[in-house]
């Protein structure tokens, strides 16, 4: 497997962005390194933050710290062909299951227990498989603009202009990608955060790669996993938020689904985040942590 390593010079100077680099090798075939940020007391609740398409942990840099300030380990893994971590540079190397393994190994090797979740985009299609692969060692879940598609209902015109985009523009403009997805102006300077883990086309192979395969068909090899899945989010009674934002046209209605559909969303206080984007971390970021230290603190968790 060819892969690419984005230098540590490309991360200097990221605005808000102070934490120290951790890596693990994932990977059966190809040793391939995953970049995390680990911050907190080891003793507090963990607390894990998945990123989706096409960011990585620096969408996270708003959240963290009302988190460790609120007494919780923080974890943020770069999805591999994200980030700080590994970017293999063939497409075919990336399946949803690849994306799966490579996210499982990495949660073993972390020995992380009694895991709050959230998630939001991909970080949600494989972060609520792993809850559904794990349910003994996570605390709660908190889904945000995401949702666990099996391609038994038609995707939203809004995805499916997204990804048409995505396999028809010649340059894949990342960080202008996420300001498109934001409610809020986003500075130079963290739009070209949003670019820096990318020298060139060849290191985007991921990124390229991740909407063709959100599985919009039946027949899709990931759906039948996935409705496997539901089946274990619909018996998950342990404490389920949601905190959908109110202007990202692609998961629109996702929440109330969730609501319905898993037992554990009983009782909780869901909210709506106004005003926030697909990408509602950059948009509210702070009130997102305050979400997410409630809903800890609110279940004794």
């Amino acid at each position: 497997m060819n892969y690419q390593r984005t230098p540590d010079s490309a991360f200097e100077n990221l605005p808000d962005y102070p934490f120290e680099p951790n890596y693990i090798e994932v990977g059966s075939k190809t040793a391939l390194r995953m970049h995390y940020v680990d911050v907190g007391p080891k003793n507090g609740t963990p607390v894990l933050l998945l990123h989706g398409e096409p960011s990585w942990s620096f969408l996270y840099r708003k959240m963290i710290p009302g988190l460790v300030e609120a007494g919780h380990r923080v974890l943020a893994p770069d999805l591999i062909g994200f980030g700080k971590s590994d970017k293999p540079t063939n497409r075919e190397d990336y399946t949803y299951q690849s994306h799966l393994d490579w996210l499982q190994e990495w949660y073993d090797k972390v020995e992380i227990s009694d895991v709050v979740l959230f998630c939001q985009d991909w970080g949600g299609l494989l972060g609520l498989r792993l809850v559904t692969a794990n349910t003994d060692r996570f605390a709660g879940v908190i889904t945000a603009n995401t949702f666990l598609p099996t391609g038994d209902a038609e995707p939203s015109e809004a995805f499916l202009n997204w990804r048409e985009f995505s396999q028809s523009v010649p340059e894949f403009p990342v960080g202008k990608i996420l300001q498109g997805a934001t409610v809020s102006e986003l500075s130079d300077e963290v739009v070209s955060a949003y670019d820096a883990p990318y020298q060139d086309e060849e290191s985007k192979a991921g990124a390229r790669q991740f909407p063709t395969l959100v599985p919009i068909t039946p027949d899709n090899p990931a759906s039948q996993d996935n409705r496997e899945a539901w089946k274990v989010l619909a018996a998950f009674d342990k404490p389920f938020l949601t905190a959908f934002s109110d202007q990202d046209p692609v998961t629109a209605g996702g929440d109330k689904f969730f609501q319905k559909m898993v037992p554990g969303c009983q009782g909780q206080n869901h909210v709506t985040i106004k005003d926030g984007g697909h990408f509602l971390q950059e948009d509210k970021g702070e009130e997102l942590s305050e979400v997410v230290v409630q809903f800890i603190r609110s279940n004794n968790l």
